[in-house]
């Protein structure tokens, strides 16, 4: 699966085998997120993370930032 462009946003849903793989997988954003100085909007439920990647300052729409993000993210994601 990859990103999608919905309501001037960049979304993404990822799927791990259970809630250790996921949370770790969030600890591992969270890294780049501060790196990028760029923050998801995102949820977790179990093994399942949903992140939301828009640039707010921008006035909510997709820009470099959020491609730039996205693409470490799925560095990460092995996708």
């Amino acid at each position: 699966m990859s990103w999608s462009e919905v309501d001037d946003g960049l979304e993404r849903e990822f799927t791990f085998a259970n809630f250790r793989e996921a949370f770790a997988f969030m600890t591992r954003v969270a890294f780049i997120a501060e790196e990028h100085d760029h923050h998801p909007e995102w949820s977790n439920v179990y093994g399942t993370v949903r992140i939301r990647l828009t640039t707010h300052d921008a006035g909510h729409v997709v820009t470099e930032r959020d491609r730039a993000v996205a693409a470490a993210i799925d560095a990460i994601a092995g996708s």
